[in-house]
């Protein structure tokens, strides 16, 4: 293609990004990295920008948990066939997390998200339960894949809490071997890219037009240029690459500070507001999930260091494994430092929001 000619398509899909985030008032202007590294090694992160404290918690889930898809009579229900330690939103919903096999999910954001209309043939998922779906029923990406290509559930949206609109989101889900999928709703449909090379999301455009923009921008350079906003089709930009960017290094240190360093530089400053792009909202907090190790970290905007969850020091056994919290208080203002575990309490399961 010309050059005149895919300048002239950047521009057109960055306008329609732009669009989209004029919109979305109060938006999710999220992250998801993930790196692929020598000796099997393979570390997910994401940041969590929202205007309005998240209440964000953490949760170590056991196996053996019965589920509700909360969406009514007629909801799926299951049992989690594996743990998990997950990041919730307002202790209604899983908005990130790792499970015990090193499966990943992170939600974000997608105003241009629209669900199938429920027609009673299908039993329904809210939402808030679709992480915690993910993490409960599958080991790898190509599993979840199979299972979520035949469609066995319609997915069902509902309000923000405090707000007056509905959660409109996507899904990235990566394993420990490094393959990833997103899946989005578009028109109604379900619609799933499934492939190890897809290593980055952010927020608007729908992931197909993410892609056309990251080869635009593969084609120019990072040493030469990158775009410098906090809007997302930027963040996307500098996170494809800086992720392959940063050193193939064996040592876990170096690595885990080299994609802490990505998902920091396409973070938003704390107290940042933009009048005009009321999307484009501070960081709040930052997820690094290493795959291979099980640990996953935990990095606030608002305390002074990170901490971590090593999953070798958690019981997830159906018999003897507990659902525990870790209160990380308002603004996930509290300050833990080291391997946390040992700070969990047991708690009672939040419930997740659902249809009443």
């Amino acid at each position: 293609m010309p050059k005149r000619n895919a300048l002239r398509c950047v521009v057109l899909l960055v306008a329609f990004a732009l669009q989209s985030a004029v919109s979305a008032p109060w938006a999710d202007a999220c992250t998801r990295v993930t790196y692929l590294g020598p000796d099997d090694n393979v570390i997910t992160a994401r940041s969590m920008d929202w205007a309005v404290d998240v209440g964000t918690d953490l949760w170590i889930f056991p196996r053996g948990m019965q589920r509700s898809g909360e969406a009514g009579p007629h909801s799926l229900a299951w049992t989690s066939k594996y743990g998990s330690v997950i990041a919730s939103g307002y202790d209604i919903s899983t908005t990130d997390g790792m499970n015990e096999k090193g499966l990943v999910a992170n939600m974000l954001w997608l105003v241009e998200s629209e669900y199938p209309k429920p027609d009673g043939t299908k039993p329904g998922l809210a939402i808030s339960v679709w992480t915690q779906y993910v993490l409960d029923n599958f080991a790898t990406v190509q599993e979840a894949v199979d299972t979520l290509n035949t469609e066995p559930f319609v997915l069902v949206t509902a309000t923000v809490p405090g707000q007056d609109r509905l959660a409109t989101l996507h899904l990235a889900i990566s394993d420990a071997s490094g393959d990833s999928a997103i899946i989005e709703y578009i028109g109604g449909k379900q619609i799933i890219h499934h492939d190890r090379k897809y290593q980055v999301m952010t927020n608007s455009p729908t992931f197909d037009k993410q892609l056309a923009m990251e080869e635009y921008w593969r084609g120019i350079g990072g040493t030469v240029m990158l775009p410098g906003t906090n809007r997302a089709a930027d963040r996307f930009a500098r996170a494809s690459f800086y992720i392959n960017a940063i050193p193939k290094d064996e040592s876990p240190d170096v690595t885990l500070a080299s994609v802490f360093s990505v998902i920091r530089n396409v973070s938003v400053p704390y107290g940042i507001t933009t009048p005009d792009q009321p999307n484009i909202s501070s960081t709040r907090w930052r997820t690094v999930s290493d795959q291979k190790r099980k640990i996953y970290f935990f990095e606030s905007a608002l305390t002074p260091n990170i901490f971590w969850v090593n999953f070798q020091d958690i019981d997830f056994s159906a018999a003897t494994g507990k659902v525990m919290k870790l209160d990380l208080g308002k603004n996930q203002s509290h300050i833990y430092s080291g391997n946390a575990v040992r700070d969990f309490q047991v708690a009672k399961p939040f419930k997740f929001l659902g249809l009443s």
